[in-house]
């Protein structure tokens, strides 16, 4: 840096304000008052928790001899120094666990009072629960139950559920340390675990002392520092902080009650010693003037409290200290359900019980009616409800189970949701907020119920017209009146209710409702026949949902006569709907009686009809065969299928839709000989998917032939190319240059190219859909022009290899075709592994390597049993193993790699080699090993261990060549 740099480096350095230097740990080896100057400041940086993690993490480090060797940490001043200094610190925050456990890690926090029992000369190798406290210095004693208290609480602690925390950005090594760590805290946790028995007896014994107890202070530590020889009998251990028996077993009583509790889960009777020692707890509490040596926290002690009583049935409702949840427990317990629903109407008004715990008392009832338990659902019924007027009054959203509850509601519900809205307002002057809350909770309860039976009981209640305004009251009877025609109509509405006779315009809403709901085709007749009586008005109209054909409206609107019209369009849409959503039955009811209508006076219609009948019986034999069904359609069916394809008849309006269903329906069913032979040539002509079928039908018939019979795969070749070619235009670019445009929204094949998705999408016959995978594999692979990254597929030589017009085939629209159609013929049948192998092959060629890799492991395991059985050679060529070995390779997944390479006919010691020399593998690594049987790829993995020096991957590596030595020659199979 130069000088002029460095002046304006200090320049701006000097401007800004100085913040002080943090201690470092090693200042407090060389000043022996610097720890004390330190801990008393307000803010201390580093905090004292920070202090004890840094001295203990010095003392702790293990050191490295002449030899290069790592050693345990050295037992030398240096560290037994840091070791107190950290003691010091506890001592200073006078060994409150719960500030040492928020702090610091169980690893450290094991270390720390360890050291404790270490200073206060607990003896070494004696089990705690031999040792008789009473006999013990006090320190010593003292130390003992402050280490029991951590192991027990640390229990307690570690079984409530913690959300993980996401590692930030680590640096080297320290994912390692991380893991270490967690290894250690759950090795600690083990052995505590194991231990909580004793830990108990340990602390149940503290409670039988009644003298005071003395802990450890920054003096006493240093007394001990400066006597090495003191052995516990020194004035040490009484000149250390008193804490009174009433305080120390306080703090006891509270830590035995909490891993009682927590043991009670398993153990019911525990729960009745944990509700003991809490009430201990809660004695002591009260008996003690200052708690400056207890450290619990009041707020979960009575939560303890509560829920051992409710646990154990400790509760008295009469009792003036029983609380309300004790009180809504002993209802529960007693069976007193009656009770308890009371109990929640009173707590509408005082509101003393949280939300909460309200909606965990229908949880559990609703729990006890899922176990089983008879005669429950109505409490559940008034339970919900209770909360619900409870919600409303305090401004909330209405619970969904409430909503529900109002789907099917009875006259009985209805009368207790008004009693309990009218109980639960205060008795004399309600609150403006509550009156206002419970106002729109009635309205919302009228806008809800659909029978307007019970709309006009709530309406005509008193609490109604109390709470809602006279203009209100209108506004919603006026709401009531217009959806009145479209809400449970089958129920007369109620004169009292409209304050007016029922109208002729109400019944028409009546049957129209009844209109749009019936699929009974004679209730369908009666109900147009009374509406024509009425009135005259088109009621095709009445429901928009209602959709005839575009290519027949012109012919139904044609009929003259009003009714018949209406019958015929309604009785059509609802068929085409049936069939939509697969009710076949209703649908052929619907176009049965539609036929025999039209067949009276329209030829034209009746013809229509047929053919719209014929649709549904192949979409309901294709139906069946989707799900599963291998019964071949009736020949009735078939000869049905084959008239229609043959049918011409002067102005008759054709669905285009039948006629390609026909032809898929042919091709499903395998009738090619038909397709290929009897099909008149004019329909050929045209008929664009009668021309598609007749070239599937005989390309596929003519499949495993010879080269010269190949001219109709060149003909559905042509076809299938001009459907994904563009036309294209020349023009003349401001530069003077002639450039193309390429026209995509016009096709210039005989049809679009999604009507020829749409059509192929209704194709489920095996040969069919391979025909078409493998023709557009090998139009993809001329188009995108990449030979070693091609396509593969089965039958890709009878296909041409060059186009005489590239520039015009859409690219896109080819690589977006193949790609659908593989997923759709996978959605069919996902075991054929012809193409699980050719969907394996798109998503390497697009480099996705992880889903490549996923099928075709998928492919080997169909034609393997599960790989029980070797993979055939065909499935699993070269191809297909350097593709996946390159899977691997760009996955890191580098011993795989390495397994793989011997699959292949001479294996690639070049990239299993360069493999194993990888480091960062994500894999398994070492456990791979067992898969490898190639000696010299064994060699040269026993070679790059010994040179790293892992001994133990070393080992593993040369464990392996036994079994080589023990079979007599390589696997033959994949």
């Amino acid at each position: 840096m130069s000088a002029e740099a460095a002046d304006r480096v200090a320049a701006v350095t000097s401007s800004r304000p100085s913040t002080p230097l943090q201690t470092s740990w090693f200042e407090f080896l060389l000043d022996g008052s610097l720890l004390e100057k330190h801990l008393q400041k307000s803010n201390p940086d580093p905090t004292p928790v920070q202090l004890i993690v840094q001295f203990l993490e010095q003392a702790s480090k293990p050191s490295v001899n002449e030899q290069n060797q790592v050693q345990p940490p050295a037992d030398n001043r240096r560290n037994r120094t840091l070791k107190l200094l950290a003691l010091k610190v506890a001592a200073h925050m006078k060994w409150d666990l719960d500030s040492l456990e928020k702090g610091l890690t169980i690893p450290v926090l094991n270390m720390l009072l360890n050291e404790l029992l270490c200073v206060s000369k607990v003896p070494p190798g004696v089990k705690h629960v031999d040792l008789d406290l009473s006999t013990l210095p006090p320190t010593t004693a003292m130390a003992v139950i402050i280490y029991n208290r951590w192991a027990i609480r640390t229990i307690v602690l570690s079984s409530f559920p913690e959300k993980q925390t996401k590692p930030g950005p680590h640096q080297m090594n320290m994912l390692n340390i991380v893991q270490q760590e967690k290894e250690m805290t759950e090795n600690i946790l083990t052995v505590l675990k194991e231990q909580a028995a004793d830990s108990i007896t340990v602390l149940e014994g503290a409670l039988q002392l009644k003298k005071d107890f003395y802990v450890h202070t920054l003096r006493t530590l240093d007394l001990l520092a400066a006597d090495a020889a003191a052995n516990g009998e020194t004035e040490s251990s009484t000149a250390g902080l008193r804490i009174s028996a009433d305080d120390l077993h306080c703090q006891v009583h509270y830590d035995l009650g909490g891993i009682f509790f927590q043991q009670g889960c398993t153990d019911q009777p525990t729960y009745e010693k944990a509700r003991d020692h809490f009430r201990q707890t809660k004695e002591l509490l009260k008996k003690l003037d200052s708690t400056v040596h207890v450290h619990l926290d009041e707020k979960r002690l009575a939560g303890y409290w509560n829920a051992c009583r409710a646990l154990t049935g400790d509760c008295d409702p009469c009792d003036p200290q029983t609380t309300p949840y004790d009180q809504i427990n002993s209802l529960i317990r007693a069976q007193n359900y009656q009770a308890v629903i009371e109990a929640f109407i009173k707590d509408n008004v005082s509101r003393s019980l949280p939300n909460d715990f309200r909606r965990s008392v229908l949880r559990e009832f609703l729990y006890k009616v899922q176990q089983g338990e008879s005669g429950l659902d109505e409490v559940c019924h008034k339970l919900c409800v209770c909360n619900a007027v409870r919600d409303a009054l305090e401004g909330e959203i209405l619970s969904i189970r409430f909503q529900q509850l109002l789907l099917k509601p009875s006259k009985r519900m209805v009368d207790f949701i008004l009693e309990v809205c009218t109980r639960s307002l205060e008795k004399d002057r309600p609150s403006e907020t509550s009156r206002r809350n419970m106002a729109g909770f009635m309205k919302t309860l009228c806008e809800s119920l659909e029978d307007l039976s019970l709309v006009f009981v709530v309406s005509s209640h008193k609490l109604f017209m109390e709470l809602l305004k006279e203009e209100e009251r209108k506004v919603l009877v006026e709401q009531m009146r217009k959806r009145s025609a479209t809400i449970n109509l089958s129920a007369k509405p109620l004169p009292s209710f409209y304050d007016i006779p029922a109208s002729a315009s109400v019944n028409i809403g009546q049957l129209e409702q009844q209109l749009i709901l019936s699929l009974e085709p004679r209730r369908i007749r009666q109900i147009l026949i009374e509406l024509h009586g009425m009135t005259e008005r088109p009621f095709w109209r009445v429901n928009s949902k209602w959709e005839v054909p575009p290519d027949y409206i012109n012919v139904i609107l044609g009929i003259k006569d009003n009714l018949t019209k209406d019958l015929v369009y309604i009785l059509m849409a609802k068929g085409l709907h049936c069939i939509s959503i697969k009710d076949f039955v209703h649908a052929r009811l619907l176009f049965s009686a539609c036929l025999e209508l039209v067949t009276e006076f329209s030829p034209k219609l009746r013809q229509v009809m047929l053919n719209e009948m014929l649709l549904l019986e192949v979409r309901a034999h294709e139906t069946m065969a989707a799900e599963g069904s291998k019964e071949r359609p009736p020949p009735d069916l078939v000869s049905r299928v084959r008239g229609y394809l043959e049918m011409r008849i002067h102005d008759l309006p054709l669905r285009q839709v039948v006629g390609e269903e026909c032809v898929a329906f042919m091709l499903n069913w395998r009738e090619n000989d038909y397709l290929t032979l009897q099909v008149p040539p004019s329909l050929v002509m045209n008929n664009p998917y009668i021309k598609l079928g007749q070239l599937l039908a005989s390309t596929c018939k003519e499949l495993p032939g010879p080269k010269e019979s190949r001219r109709t795969a060149k003909e559905l070749w042509d076809v299938v190319v001009q459907i994904c070619s563009v036309s294209i235009q020349h023009k003349r670019n401001s530069d003077g240059r002639v450039g193309l445009i390429k026209q995509r929204e016009s096709s210039m094949g005989i049809l679009q190219r999604s009507k020829f998705i749409t059509f192929v999408k209704k194709l489920r016959e095996p040969l069919v859909l391979t025909t078409l995978i493998s023709l557009f594999v090998r139009l993809h692979s001329i188009v995108r022009d990449d030979i070693v990254n091609e396509v593969t597929a089965e039958h890709l030589s009878i296909w041409p290899s060059t186009l005489p017009n590239i520039q015009a085939v859409d690219v896109e629209a080819v690589a977006v075709t193949v790609k659908e159609l593989v997923s759709y013929a996978l959605t069919l049948n996902p075991n054929n592994q012809s193409w699980l192998i050719t969907q394996a092959d798109i998503y390497f060629v697009t480099n996705q390597y992880s889903a490549a890799l996923n099928l075709y492991l998928q492919a080997g395991a169909v034609c393997s049993d599960f790989f029980t059985k070797a993979v055939p050679p065909d499935v699993y060529t070269d191809q297909v193993l350097k593709r996946m070995i390159k899977c691997c390779s760009m996955m890191n997944c580098h011993t795989q790699v390495a397994v793989l390479c011997q699959f292949l006919r001479e294996v690639d010691y070049m990239t299993a080699f360069k493999a194993l020399q990888e480091q960062n593998s994500h894999d398994a690594m070492d456990s791979f090993y067992d898969y490898i049987w190639d000696v010299t790829i064994l060699e040269y993995l026993t070679h790059i261990h010994h040179k790293r020096g892992e001994t133990e991957k070393r080992q593993i590596a040369k464990s392996k060549f036994k079994l080589v030595e023990l079979q007599p020659e390589p696997p033959t199979g994949h």
